[in-house]
């Protein structure tokens, strides 16, 4: 993986990129996540796909002015990044935040998107789970401890690779990071329910989540199903809110399957 960066409105925007296709696959993690939390199905998509998976602006290393962080705004940030690289026919994978400002991005411009792939999307659950509280209190009082209780109670597994918690504790302690984070969750409760909007949807989608997701619970899924016209879905068995951390080969397939 190459790591580039582009400036967006005065911002730097750091970012991956691996293959050399003429096919275009962006990557979109998910709330107080980054780039690199791909890395496990980079190089599996690098093979057939362009792959460019940035840090959302506010997160990451990318930087983070003061703004509101509101659905609307990374859905202009998403609009501004692919013009800037010179994109206008790709292929979309959003996870969880990520998801849902994918939906947002193609609602709201004109840009060609062949198939969506949304990983267990927010914008529609409205209260917090325990599990997403967890993940909060990390966020805010970042160190080893609550950063590895977060992401056990988010996983339901107990090991946790040391790499992702020590990451994750260096990211959310560079400055302004709390910010972007809080802001991007006030954003989110005041946001509608994105239910209405996903009837705009007209591209060919697929959804999938994990069964034992504490974070989005599966139950959410049936939301996004019934109201995106030409949409799929596949439940990944025995994974939680992250299947393409926890089961690389699996959800690639899955996924390269429906983008081919």
């Amino acid at each position: 993986m190459i790591e580039k960066s582009v400036e967006i409105n005065g911002s730097k925007i750091h970012y991956l990129e691996e293959g050399d296709s003429e096919n275009i696959l962006l990557l979109l993690h998910g709330l107080g996540a980054s780039a690199e939390r791909w890395e496990y199905v980079i190089p599996l998509f690098a093979k057939k796909f362009r792959v460019i998976v940035p840090d959302l602006i506010g997160f990451g290393y990318s930087d983070k002015p003061m703004a509101d962080y509101t659905t609307d705004y990374f859905s202009e940030f998403l609009y501004k990044f692919v013009d800037k690289l010179g994109i206008n026919d790709l292929n979309i994978i959003g996870s969880s935040l990520g998801g849902q400002i994918a939906a947002e991005f193609i609602i709201n411009h004109d840009v060609s998107v062949r198939k969506l792939v949304l990983v267990s999307p927010s914008g529609v659950m409205k209260h917090s789970t325990p599990a997403l509280d967890a993940y909060i209190s990390a966020a805010l009082y970042p160190n080893k401890d609550s950063a590895l209780n977060a992401f056990q109670v988010m996983s339901g597994r107990k090991n946790i690779d040391e790499k992702i918690i020590s990451k994750f504790v260096a990211r959310m302690q560079l400055p302004n990071a709390k910010l972007a984070f809080m802001s991007t969750l006030l954003g989110l409760s005041n946001s509608q329910v994105i239910t209405e909007k996903l009837q705009l949807l007209t591209i060919p989608t697929l959804v999938v989540w994990g069964e034992n997701d504490p974070v989005i619970p599966i139950e959410y899924a049936q939301s996004f199903v019934s109201a995106i016209n030409d949409c799929r879905f596949y439940k990944m068995i025995g994974c939680s809110h992250t299947p393409y951390v926890e089961n690389p080969k699996s959800f690639f397939q899955i996924v390269s399957d429906f983008l081919n």
